[in-house]
């Protein structure tokens, strides 16, 4: 059955933190894989899982800085993971299979965000390549510790999905480069993931949901020059924050709710905001809520196939 892409009344808010959401929950014995958990949003979401049990492997490209970042959290394992590099994602997960553990929770928190045009790969769009074809990737070669699990896969996603469908007579940007609109193709593909691997994934008991995690002020915006920010209206000339930025501990909820919330039991395929179900909305609506493109099926069926296509795995093939 397909879950309705309507809010549930979770009784939780824009202003929840991950350990709100986690309140009464236990999660001792389980395993997650938290993709960038050692920074932003990511490191809260590895912090709190493991406040409430869960053991966490933390793939990281820099691997002193997310020592650094978890050294001080129990329950904590770092290991080496380029998601722009499909061989590093082969060979974390064949390191990862090895183990023989099985997989409760996978968070795809991982990404890049505005950045120069970078060539990745056979010359791949570095955000579309990061983004979603590394997660794509990474969570079809741990598809046999996933189903084990039968838990979930949480993509993170954005709000700048609606900047942008799959560009799909030019998905790698080779007619032109726009880092806003790469952006939100990318963060359009995260939903369209979830959505087709729920679909996929649902009777063997796995489950996928996306969302946006909310306006944050972290490393995400490394790119991105001051007097862009200032512009934006996010900051002033001297740094300081002009708009209501969720904290990280709030910016993390979204995707900890549904990644472990027993509100979403037997549920999946839907985009949230607000660690709760968004609605959906027409195109030209300014507001929160998921845009008709990201949760088409077709279209999510359709990237399915390309990005199967482009890395050479299909867990489900055949």
């Amino acid at each position: 059955m397909t879950t309705p892409q309507h809010k549930i009344g979770s009784g939780f808010d824009a202003k929840s933190t991950a350990d709100d959401v986690l309140q009464g929950i236990d999660l001792s014995g389980k395993l997650a894989i938290v993709t960038g958990g050692y920074s932003g949003i990511g490191l809260e979401t590895t912090r709190a899982l493991a406040k409430a049990g869960a053991r966490v492997v933390v793939p990281a490209r820099r691997l002193d800085s997310a020592q650094e970042a978890v050294g001080g959290i129990d329950g904590v394992e770092v290991d080496r993971l380029d998601l722009g590099d499909l061989e590093s994602v082969r060979g974390f997960a064949e390191r990862f299979l090895g183990t023989g553990r099985d997989l409760d929770l996978v968070i795809n928190s991982a990404g890049i965000m505005a950045c120069p045009e970078t060539r990745v790969g056979p010359g791949w769009e570095a955000q579309f390549a990061t983004n979603h074809l590394g997660h794509y990737a990474l969570v079809n070669r741990l598809w046999p510790a996933i189903a084990r699990g039968r838990g979930r896969v949480v993509a993170v996603s954005s709000a700048a999905h609606r900047a942008s469908g799959i560009r799909w007579d030019d998905v790698q940007f080779e007619r032109g480069y726009d880092k806003w609109l790469a952006y939100g193709q990318s963060k359009t593909a995260n939903v369209l993931f979830a959505r087709h691997l729920d679909t996929l994934a649902k009777d063997t008991g796995v489950r996928a949901f996306s969302l946006h995690p909310g306006g944050i002020l972290t490393p995400l915006q490394r790119h991105l020059p001051r007097e862009e920010m200032v512009a934006a209206g996010w900051i002033d000339a001297d740094g300081n924050t002009l708009l209501d930025f969720k904290t990280p501990e709030q910016g993390a909820a979204t995707q900890v709710w549904a990644a472990t919330s027993p509100q979403l039991a037997g549920m999946g395929g839907v985009y949230c905001e607000d660690c709760d179900i968004a609605e959906p909305v027409e195109d030209q609506d300014p507001g929160p809520g998921v845009r008709p493109h990201a949760i088409d099926p077709d279209q999510a069926a359709r990237l399915w196939t390309l990005s199967a296509h482009l890395t050479g795995v299909d867990a489900f093939a055949g």
